[in-house]
């Protein structure tokens, strides 16, 4: 029977043998592997790594609490979780340094009772004698570093002036959010993008004692890299990330030169918080942040704006290796509406290994603004054997060098290729490049495609320009919307559960022997869904475009669940570093890599062999929808949820998420690429509003989700909880109807985030489908019944939803 797993089905092993696939040898050993893929060297002085053969000794509580990935949604619930300290003992046994290892025990047992995540632990203090009597053991010395954030709250901001003040900023009704924030302000009183000055202490130490120093960043984000970049004491540096359950296993093979290390950065690192442009107005109000840098994001700020250059320690797509590489073009043909790119990639070195090798545009100043480079295409090569060669292609279409016209200096609303020589680059970073001499040459200004005006800004009061000037813009007021004095309470609307829809009294003979039309006949070609849908009455169909109660295992709530027509009830999953299981529950999955250690691969094939797996673990534990891939941009690094996205770049961004829904639909489970759109920003998130710029929100913020939604076609996607240009993304006809579905053509549902403050009526005539966790069925049938809703906009959504459904297997 069709959906059998959903209806009936415990939790059957999908395994050979009856095996679980769930946290299996397999997966967990292909989320390490992939783990040491997204590791970076950032710097290798001397040559001190690889380390064969030699003593080591270890310094920082960090080795003794790996951050596997951030906290929230995003957690996973898994059997163990490898310390640094562990996986090094295991792999060199007596050649570790042991005399520290109780002493950080000790240290984080009291705080562990506490409750407190790794990560979120003061750095111990060691005495001089500890630091002498391990340095007499060796001279070589690993510093450990971590840092911890998670959904619903932002990583500490200490720049005078730009501090978080929390009038008018909702708390949680469950508390965790408050309480991380006061954790991390007594933790990190400089905020955690720079150490602490306990950590400052541990360094010290180290370059007092070891004369080979090594540091280990289990971060899943940006930090300040300039105390060791430039200092001779600090030989070595990988930026480990946070690589799932065996995340540390994947730092010591790399540590040790069982691998060799081939990850990229997919964001900036800067020297300071503060030349970030947008750490000038992420706490600036608390319900609502300009993105005043416009399209200046991330690396197009750097590499564009005047002065800002000297500003970086790490560039994008930095990352260095334990052998050399040379990339040379070997063609490049214009093939009509792309440019074919062909470039040989040799390995110069001794070491196996393997390279990415990047593609950049310049394109043109004319009348648009624009950055110096973009990046335009990536490959990643197959390991490849000391003085072993290949070729990679990379093709660009024409038109994806547009910029798009939100003010009408070329054609208003309009994707624009203004005249002039568009030139590329090639190398392994964006400061690592050579032109490859034969631009692409546009005679004429022409326009690409021709759209009309969507989400206009009205608080938008000025953007950046690539000389770096701000441009004045005019302000306006939104229209006024009267809301329900219940949407002002968030203890009500908060965490409610759905309700179960009771049945009324039947015969079980009159129901086998009834006429009625069930959904499998629609799977089957028995009825067509127009027939099917004749059945329904108004109550069936509102009801179900709201989420609705757990089964199972599940605690994340399902959709579709009307028994008389066997609707099933199709569960969903948390993501997106593996299904997330409570723990009470004792079924524990495979933790994979954060998704900014999946992106630092730059491998697609990885994420979508991922992709596969995790789905396989929601399939074997009857879920049916994974909330994954999480794919908002990096706008600032305080944002608390930058490890659940890929990057600052969105075509790395949307490349990765589209690999992700691959993998994960072609086990007929559900991806969920979230969240949909400009939610770059915890803090108040539920009424915060996003104002960006039209261009900005094109070229930056929804050109991920283009990319992904048109080359991976996902069944569902999440919006978001924040507003957009005064707007709740999930009522926004602009961002739902208009671009997502008429400009896009998406054809898959869309869905709310969990109990978000928007109304549900209004949801749906925006193009919203499903509201979670729970709908509210009796506004809606009020709105039905005065008229402020139709019928058919009730429809359109239900069709939707069971098209959805049909998919799943």
């Amino acid at each position: 029977m069709r959906w059998t797993r959903h209806f009936f089905t415990p939790a059957k092993p999908l395994g050979a043998d009856g095996m679980r696939v769930s946290g299996s040898a397999e997966h967990i050993a292909l989320s390490k592997n992939t783990a040491a893929e997204g590791i970076v060297l950032l710097k290798n002085e001397k040559n001190l790594l690889p380390l064969k053969g030699k003593k080591i000794v270890l310094l920082g509580k960090a080795s003794e609490e790996y951050v596997k990935g951030g906290g929230g949604s995003g957690d996973v619930y898994c059997a163990y979780c490898t310390s640094l300290y562990d996986a090094f003992k295991k792999k060199c046994g007596a050649e570790l340094y042991d005399g520290l290892h109780n002493f950080y025990q000790e240290h984080l047992k009291p705080l562990r009772a506490k409750g407190r995540e790794p990560g979120m632990t003061g750095e111990a203090k060691l005495s001089d004698s500890q630091v002498k009597a391990a340095a007499e053991f060796s001279d070589i010395a690993i510093v450990t570093i971590n840092r911890y954030s998670g959904e619903g709250w932002d990583r500490a901001c200490n720049i005078p002036g730009k501090e978080l003040h929390m009038e008018n900023v909702e708390v949680d009704v469950w508390g965790g959010e408050d309480a991380f924030r006061a954790m991390s302000k007594e933790i990190f009183p400089k905020g955690d993008f720079y150490l602490t000055a306990e950590e400052e202490a541990l360094v010290a130490q180290a370059e007092k004692n070891f004369s080979n120093i090594i540091v280990l960043l289990n971060v899943g984000g940006v930090v300040d890299t300039s105390w060791f970049a430039g200092n001779p004491k600090i030989s070595s540096v990988l930026f480990i990330g946070q690589g799932g359950m065996e995340g540390a296993v994947a730092a010591t093979e790399i540590v040790l030169g069982e691998k060799c290390p081939s990850g990229k950065l997919t964001d900036t690192f800067a020297k300071r918080l503060e030349d970030y442009p947008s750490t000038d107005t992420f706490h600036d109000k608390a319900d609502s942040v300009e993105y005043q840098e416009d399209i200046f994001v991330g690396y197009r700020y750097f590499e564009t704006i005047p002065g800002k250059a000297d500003c970086v320690v790490y560039p994008f797509g930095y990352g260095l290796s334990y052998t050399n590489f040379e990339i040379a073009l070997a063609g490049q043909n214009d093939c009509g509406d792309k440019i074919a790119f062909t470039f040989s990639v040799k390995n110069t070195g001794k070491v196996s290994g393997k390279e990415v090798v990047q593609l950049y545009c310049g394109q043109p100043e004319g009348k648009l603004t624009k950055s110096k480079k973009v990046l335009a295409g990536f490959t990643k090569t197959k390991e490849l054997a000391g003085g072993e060669s290949c070729f990679a292609v990379i093709e660009v279409s024409k038109n994806d060098l547009a910029s798009y016209d939100d003010e009408g200096a070329v054609a208003k609303s309009a994707w624009v290729l203004e005249k002039g020589d568009y030139r590329f680059f090639y190398g392994n970073s964006i400061r690592n490049v050579k032109e490859t001499g034969t631009p692409f040459t546009v005679d004429e200004t022409k326009v690409t495609v021709q759209l009309t005006e969507q989400l206009k800004p009205r608080k938008l009061s000025k953007r950046l320009l690539s000389d770096g000037t701000y441009k004045a813009l005019e302000v306006s007021e939104y229209e006024k919307i009267e809301r329900p004095e219940i949407f002002k309470k968030a203890e009500v609307l908060e965490g409610v559960i759905p309700s179960v829809r009771g049945l009324p009294y039947n015969s079980l003979v009159t129901r086998i022997h009834n006429p009625t039309k069930h959904l499998a006949d629609v799977a089957d070609g028995k009825v067509s869904m127009e027939e099917f849908m004749e059945q329904l009455s108004k109550e069936d169909m509102v009801w179900l475009l709201g989420g609705q109660p757990n089964t199972g295992i599940a605690n994340t709530f399902g959709i579709g669940n009307n028994f008389n027509y066997d609707i099933p009830n199709i569960m969903t999953a948390d993501g997106p570093a593996g299904i997330r299981i409570l723990p009470f529950i004792q079924q524990y999955t495979t933790a994979w890599p954060c998704a900014t250690t999946l992106a630092c691969t730059w491998n697609l094939d990885a994420v979508e062999k991922i992709g596969v797996a995790v789905a396989k673990e929601v399939k074997e534990n009857n879920c049916g929808i994974y909330l994954a891939p999480g794919m908002n941009i990096h706008r600032s690094p305080l944002c608390g949820r930058n490890f659940e996205y890929y990057s600052e770049d969105p075509f790395v961004a949307g490349h990765m998420a589209s690999a992700a829904v691959r993998g994960i639909q072609s086990q007929g489970i559900a991806a969920t690429p979230k969240h949909f759109a400009f939610n770059n920003k915890e803090t108040n998130r539920k009424q915060s509003d996003s104002i960006v710029s039209e261009r900005a929100a094109r070229e930056i913020y929804l050109k991920s989700f283009e990319i992904m939604v048109k080359t991976s076609d996902p069944w569902a996607i999440m919006s978001s909880y924040n507003g957009v240009n005064g707007w709740h993304t999930s009522e926004n006809k602009d961002l739902l109807t208009n671009i997502l579905r008429d400009e896009w053509g998406y054809k898959g549902i869309v869905m709310t985030d969990w109990w978000t403050r928007a109304e549900q009526w209004r949801e749906i005539k925006a193009g919203n489908d499903v509201k979670m966790a729970c709908g509210y069925p009796e506004q809606v049938l009020e709105a039905l019944d005065d008229g402020r809703l139709s019928i058919e906009e009730v429809k359109r959504s239900v069709r939707r939803v069971l098209e959805f459904i049909l998919k799943i297997e």
